[in-house]
C-alpha cells in the first residue's frame, strides 16, 4: 500500500539558522507566506531555536510579532517551532513557572507543534515543557537527540522513544543535528521506535556528512512518516537536504509527497533572491565528511574556528578537531547540541590555546560536571570531575528542582516596558537585548 510522506519545511528556521546566521527578516517571509501555505506540507518550522535571540540581536524585531504575523497569512499548514526543553529558546534552564508561561503563550500565539529536546535526553527537563504544551492544546513532539557513542545504540534510543511515549508525545523526532545517521542505523531505530510506540516518527538531519539524503530514502522505506527539508537556495552544507530533491526523489515511489515541484521552484526563486541580497551573512555552502571522524555539528565548527581566529591561533585548527572527542568522552559522551556543543567546544580551544587540559575550566564545564544541566549520558570519571570541580556538591535532582519562580519578580523589573505578557518572557530569556529592543520600541513610540 502506498504511503504518504509529509514535509516539514525548514527555510523559515532551521535552513537560514544553519547558513545565514539565522538573518532573515520576517517581511521576507510574508512577502511568501500565503504560497507556502498552498504547498501542502506537513508543517512549517518557523520559531524557537536561534530566531529568537537574532530578531533582538541583530534585527529589531519582535519574535513574538513574527509568530503573530505569519500566523495571520499561513491558515492551512501548522506552524513548528523547536523548543531546547528547560532552556526554552535560551541556554540556561529556566524556572517551571516561566517554562508554563512560554509553552502556553507560544501555542496561544500561533504555534502548533513543538519540537521539545534535552541535549542530554534527560527527560526530567522534557517533563514541564510537554506537559504545558499538551495542556495549551499543542502538538508535543518530543525529541531523541542522536549521536554516537559507546553509550548510545538503538537498543537506549528505543527506550527513550518509550519513555516520550509514556510522557505524552504525539509523535517523536529523531534528530541528527550533525549529519550521523547512517541509512542502515536509521532503518534499525525507526523500525524499534514504530514497533514500540505507535507513534509518528519524524526524522530531522543535517546534511553536513552528506548521508541524509540516503537516511532519510531508508528511512521512510522503513517507516519513516515525515522528514525536514529546506528549499534548495538554503539546502545541503550544514542545512538539511533540499525539499526539490526529496520531492522528485519520492514521487517515483510508494511514499510521494504529492507537492508540485513547479510551485517549489517558484519559492526556490525567491528565496535564491533573498539569500542574494544579504551575502554578507551566508556560510560557505559545502560537505564535510569529516564530521564522521570527530563528531561536531556545522555551527559548532564555525564557532570553533571563530574562537581560535580571536586568539590569532588558526594555525591550531587540527589540534582543536582531535581535542573535541577527548573532552566529550572524559564528559560522558554528550550529544553535541546546544548548549553541549559550546560547552565540550570551548572548553577543547582552552585546552590547546592554554598548551595544558583544563589548566582553565569554563563556569559552564563545571555546571554540567556538578549535574546541573542534567544526568550525563555516560559515566564520567570521580578523579576527573573533582579535578575540575574540587569538593563542591554533585546535585542528583532534576535542576531545575533549585530555581525559585521567576515571572513576578522579572515583571515588577520591567514594569513600565511591558506591553504585553509576552515582554516579561522575552526579558527573562535574554535580559540585556530585551531591554535594548524595549527602548528602542518606547522611543519609536510603539511601546
Amino acid at each position: 500500500m502506498s504511503r504518504k510522506t509529509g514535509i516539514t519545511e525548514t527555510i523559515l528556521r532551521d535552513a537560514h539558522q544553519s547558513l545565514m546566521a539565522t538573518r532573515m527578516r520576517t517581511d521576507d517571509m510574508l512577502e511568501v507566506a500565503e504560497k507556502l501555505d498552498s504547498v501542502g506540507y506537513h508543517s512549517l518550522e518557523m520559531w524557537g531555536g536561534a530566531t529568537f535571540d537574532t530578531c533582538l540581536r541583530f534585527l529589531n524585531e519582535d519574535p513574538w510579532m513574527r509568530l503573530r504575523r505569519l500566523k495571520a497569512f499561513i491558515k492551512k499548514t501548522p506552524l513548528q517551532m523547536l523548543l531546547r526543553g528547560q532552556n526554552l529558546v535560551g541556554y540556561r534552564h529556566y524556572p517551571d513557572d516561566v517554562v508554563r508561561k512560554f509553552c502556553q503563550k507560544a501555542v496561544e500565539n500561533g504555534i502548533d507543534i513543538v519540537r521539545i529536546f534535552d541535549a542530554l535526553n534527560d527527560t526530567r527537563n522534557l517533563e514541564v515543557a510537554v506537559r504545558a504544551t499538551k495542556d495549551a492544546g499543542g502538538h508535543v513532539q518530543a525529541c531523541i537527540a542522536f549521536t554516537l557513542s559507546p553509550v548510545h545504540d538503538v537498543d537506549s534510543y528505543a527506550r527513550l522513544a518509550k519513555e516520550l511515549s509514556r510522557m505524552g508525545a504525539d509523535s517523536i523526532c529523531i534528530k541528527d543535528m550533525a549529519g550521523l545517521l547512517s541509512p542502515a542505523l536509521a532503518v534499525e531505530i525507526v523500525r524499534r521506535i514504530k514497533a514500540d510506540t505507535s507513534l509518528p516518527v519524524q526524522l530531522h538531519c543535517h546534511y553536513t556528512s552528506g548521508m541524509a539524503p540516503m537516511t532519510y530514502l531508508k528511512a521512510i522505506e522503513a517507516g519513516c512518516d515525515v522528514i525536514d527539508t529546506a528549499l534548495s537556495p538554503f539546502a545541503f552544507g550544514s542545512s538539511q537536504p533540499a525539499t526539490e530533491v526529496m520531492v522528485a526523489t519520492l514521487a517515483e515511489t510508494e511514499f510521494s509527497t504529492g507537492l508540485d515541484l513547479s510551485l517549489l521552484n517558484e519559492l526556490a526563486e525567491y528565496f535564491e533572491r533573498i539569500k542574494e541580497a544579504d551575502r554578507e551573512h551566508v556560510a560557505p555552502l559545502k560537505m564535510n565528511p569529516a564530521v564522521l571522524t570527530y563528531q561536531i555539528p556545522g555551527g559548532m565548527l564555525s564557532n570553533l574556528r571563530s574562537q581560535l581566529a580571536a586568539q590569532g591561533m588558526l594555525d591550531r585548527w587540527r589540534e582543536v578537531l582531535e581535542e573535541v572527542p577527548r573532552v566529550r568522552e572524559e564528559c560522558g559522551y554528550p550529544p553535541l547540541v546546544t548548549p553541549m556543543s559550546q560547552i565540550v567546544g570551548t572548553q577543547a580551544v582552552l585546552n590547546v590555546v592554554t598548551g595544558q587540559r583544563y589548566a582553565v575550566r569554563s563556569k559552564e564545564l563545571k555546571d554540567y560536571l556538578k549535574g546541573l544541566y542534567g544526568t550525563p549520558p555516560g559515566p564520567i570519571d570521580e578523579e576527573f570531575r573533582r579535578s575540575v570541580v574540587g569538593d563542591e556538591e554533585v546535585i542528583t535532582v532534576r535542576p531545575a528542582d533549585l530555581l525559585e519562580p521567576g515571572l513576578e519578580k522579572a515583571e515588577q523589573d520591567i514594569k513600565r516596558y511591558i506591553t504585553k505578557e509576552e515582554d516579561v518572557l522575552t526579558y527573562i530569556l535574554f535580559p540585556d537585548q530585551a531591554l535594548a529592543f524595549f527602548e528602542r520600541r518606547q522611543k519609536a513610540g510603539c511601546g
